[in-house]
């Protein structure tokens, strides 16, 4: 059976400013530092997927600005598959504005340009590739029909599907059966759930709810409380590993591709969640998205340290 991980998602160029505080309405920080670096939910967890030590693809569009052409070296250097990457013509890629105040809490916009043109037509385009996916991994910058096609194919093909809802919006919920594993931080999975979560007792009960909906494993992440598993016959959580973080842009990214590699090597759900919380740990305490992401080998180290 392949091992392959097929990431179908978003891609962005993210600008970036680093500041003491964040501002409040009507105000102007001074002496930021700025950083122009590469993002989207989509490209951030296929990166992290690749560094975790997966064999990944990543199915995404791009716009033809002049960052484009570096932004797909990237994710080849990365070694990752990009066959089905899609050039749009006329169009800019994906852009997010991001600032970053202190604790690396952030505010953030993003302009989602050619991202939203990965339509139903250029999946099928890109069936050799799904055709080939131990498992698909999907977040939600990308149009929700797009999203639903996915679902049915592989549901068609019997290839599990994992989706990080994120961010949290309207979603045709006929659909969350057919989901094998949802990954959501608390919010999300208050969105989806219908409650508010923000404990690991309120993440149970959410929890509880999707799977009972269908879902066959319900992944919660609480930040600094740790991570949460649920499985019709299973429970599981880790504590979160204590660093110091200056930049928590892209936690959740990490901790998806790296849990995504974790289950498809065999892993058991808490080693799982332990792997990719450490890889999410290591990511916060640097500065951008995928410049973020840790190498298998740092994972491994942080792990035996902690």
């Amino acid at each position: 059976m392949s091992k392959k991980i097929v990431v179908i998602g978003s891609s962005n160029v993210d600008l970036l400013m680093k500041m003491d505080h964040l501002p409040e309405k009507g105000e102007t920080v001074t002496d930021a530092v700025f950083m122009q670096v590469y993002g989207g939910k989509g490209a951030n967890q296929a990166v992290a997927a690749a560094r975790a030590g997966g064999n990944v693809a990543f199915v995404n569009c791009v716009g033809e600005d002049a960052y484009t052409p570096q932004m797909v070296q990237n994710y080849k250097d990365d070694g990752i598959d990009t066959r089905f990457v899609f050039n749009e013509k006329g169009m800019a890629s994906g852009h997010a504005l991001i600032m970053i105040g202190g604790e690396g809490m952030n505010y953030l916009s993003v302009a989602p340009g050619a991202n939203y043109e990965l339509t139903p037509a250029k999946i099928d385009e890109a069936i050799p590739v799904i055709d080939e996916a131990a498992m698909i991994v999907m977040q939600y910058e990308i149009p929700e029909e797009t999203i639903k096609y996915v679902i049915d194919v592989a549901n068609k093909k019997n290839i599990p599907v994992m989706w990080n809802m994120a961010p949290a919006r309207a979603f045709d919920l006929s659909y969350i059966p057919k989901i094998n594993i949802l990954v959501l931080n608390e919010v999300e999975a208050g969105f989806l759930a219908e409650m508010h979560v923000e404990n690991e007792e309120d993440a149970e009960k959410a929890a509880n709810i999707l799977v009972e909906k269908g879902v066959e494993k319900v992944i919660i992440t609480l930040g600094s409380q740790g991570a949460f598993v649920l499985t019709k016959d299973e429970k599981a959580s880790v504590p979160s590993f204590k660093v110091d973080a200056v930049d928590t842009t892209a936690a959740g990214d990490t901790f998806c591709g790296s849990f995504a590699v974790a289950l498809v090597e065999g892993k058991s759900l808490k080693e799982a969640l332990k792997f990719a919380s450490a890889a999410a740990a290591i990511s916060v305490t640097r500065m951008g998205a995928q410049p973020s992401a840790p190498k298998r080998e740092e994972i491994e180290d942080f792990l035996k340290k902690n």
